[in-house]
């Protein structure tokens, strides 16, 4: 089942690909060039192609411009699923920003980094709350952590408050749930111990975790698409938290079931209907995400 000449290979053609792009990203960023915004979704397609991650895409178009997609979490793969899905920064955990590697790639996402202190909640609730405000789109995995992917944790509301953000135009901010899900290796149903091998939770050590999954063949990672909701929809923060969960623990559960084989794959930011996320040519993947332009 396990291929290891094929995972140094994959890890190698990974680290050529960062070190290539991480000085593009720096200087885009230090220009405040559009390039910045595009290149980390170009990033995390290609390397779902090198992790051989397909991603199948079923449920409710993905919202445009400004918003706050809510996701269950399972894995540090579900920055790639989400991050090739829609030009988006993730709202992490400080602890992230000081991690080898990854911590650099996420700060050059942008990403929000928040602690778990009350006395930094309304400093760090305003900086999202600018960010939402001037147009960006933010990811958040309410949970508060990773888990073994064959469940929900209850999401937290404590960050839903920003959802009350007034846009330019003075509506809400939107909020959108999406469920993910590991649901296939190589075409075949992964069980919920096989799940183990993409979930990365506890005190799992991530190298040996990334090494063990690279040698794998195909996993097929599903995304389940909800319609978006303001807070004068759903009445409350915490009933919009509430609302959430109920419909990311549904997606979920009818991925890992099998409910969706078949679905229709809706358009997600203007992909063709049917593609599959790292599995189309490598043109389409420079095609689709129009780098320069």
């Amino acid at each position: 089942m396990s291929c290891y000449p094929c995972a140094a290979i994959r890890l190698l053609i990974y680290a050529v690909l960062t070190l290539v792009l991480l000085p593009v990203q720096m200087v885009a960023l230090a220009l405040r060039l559009k390039l910045a915004d595009d290149l980390p979704r170009f990033y995390h397609g290609l390397c779902l192609k090198i992790m051989h991650i397909e991603v199948r895409y079923s449920g409710a178009p993905l919202m445009e411009g400004s918003g706050i997609i809510v996701a269950n979490h399972a894995s540090y793969l579900d920055i790639p699923v989400l991050g090739a899905m829609t030009k988006g920064s993730f709202i992490a955990k400080k602890e992230v920003a000081s991690w080898p590697v990854f911590g650099l790639l996420a700060k050059l996402q942008r990403c929000t980094f928040v602690e778990r202190r009350p006395v930094r909640a309304r400093e760090q609730t305003l900086e999202i709350k600018q960010r939402l405000a001037s147009g960006h789109k933010l990811i958040l995995f309410p949970e508060g952590t990773s888990n073994d992917g064959n469940r929900v944790l209850p999401f937290k509301s404590t960050l839903f408050g920003v959802a009350d953000t007034l846009l330019p135009d003075g509506s809400q901010v939107m909020v959108q749930p999406v469920s993910i899900a590991a649901t296939r290796l190589d075409g075949a149903p992964m069980g919920r111990d096989l799940r183990a091998f993409y979930s990365w939770y506890g005190d799992m050590d991530l190298a040996p975790h990334l090494w063990q999954f690279l040698a794998l063949g195909k996993v097929t990672v599903e995304v389940v698409v909800h319609p978006p909701m303001t807070l004068a929809q759903a009445g409350s923060r915490k009933e919009m938290a509430r609302i959430c969960e109920s419909l990311v623990v549904q997606g979920h559960q009818a991925a890992l079931s099998g409910a969706n084989q078949g679905a229709q794959i809706p358009l997600p930011e203007g992909r063709r209907s049917g593609e599959l996320i790292g599995c189309s040519p490598l043109a389409i993947v420079f095609e689709d995400f129009r780098l320069f332009g």
